[in-house]
């Protein structure tokens, strides 16, 4: 992930409606859920919520899909581990199998003793 991709994406969760709408779809998993369904879960105004959604969207964090009359989100996962790589690229000074659970990345061979 490029830099200027990472502070987009910081940038629009730098909201706390954002903030917690893509977290409730993070928690909704490969499901989703209906633009409406989260307006509600959160409380907000349904107009509110897809302008906080077109904010996510346009950050790559969520993706989405029309049914019908309505508009399914998701978190869009992809970018979501890009970003978290992105932050721990040089973890640990040096050794990022420390790191690897976090990433979802493959941990390196062990460095031995000098």
């Amino acid at each position: 992930m490029e830099q200027t991709s990472a502070i987009a994406a910081f940038a629009a969760l730098a909201q706390p409606s954002r903030l917690d709408a893509f977290r409730l779809l993070i928690k909704a998993g490969p499901d989703g859920m209906a633009a409406g369904e989260i307006a509600a879960a959160l409380g907000a105004r349904q107009n509110t919520m897809s302008a906080n959604l077109s904010v996510l969207h346009g950050a790559g964090l969520v993706r989405n899909s029309r049914e019908g009359r309505s508009i399914r989100y998701f978190a869009n996962f992809d970018t979501t581990r890009e970003l978290i790589s992105f932050l721990m690229e040089d973890c640990c000074g040096g050794r990022p199998e420390i790191c690897a659970p976090l990433t979802g990345m493959a941990p390196c061979a062990p460095r031995e003793a000098e």
